[in-house]
């Protein structure tokens, strides 16, 4: 979208005509690590056989393991992942029973 060079108009500009933060355009991803590799292939592995296991278990499972990890890390891979625990979910959106009145 933006270009760099041949162009005639400015970074600024082609920001500013995308409607895009400048920096956005000079934002380069960082690879992932190879020790958040490891740990999320642990993650996955474990997840598999146990899903319910939520952030606080899977963080004293990898501590029980020997793997230093705290469990804000724990979270930020397991959201990077997709994973989530299983768990029963609030159901608040469910009528409740037959003789209670609904009210407009």
């Amino acid at each position: 979208m933006i270009e760099r060079e041949r162009c005639q108009l400015s970074i600024r500009a082609q920001c500013r005509l995308l409607g895009v933060n400048r920096s956005s355009a000079y934002y380069e991803p960082r690879a992932v690590r190879q020790s958040d590799l490891a740990v999320m292939r642990l993650l996955d592995e474990q997840y598999t056989l146990t899903p319910q296991y939520g952030i606080e278990r899977m963080t004293a499972w990898l501590k029980r393991k020997g793997i230093v990890v705290g469990h804000n890390r724990v979270r930020r891979l397991m959201r990077l992942m997709g994973l989530e625990a299983i768990y029963p979910k609030p159901r608040l959106s469910q009528p409740g029973s037959q003789e209670h009145r609904k009210y407009p």
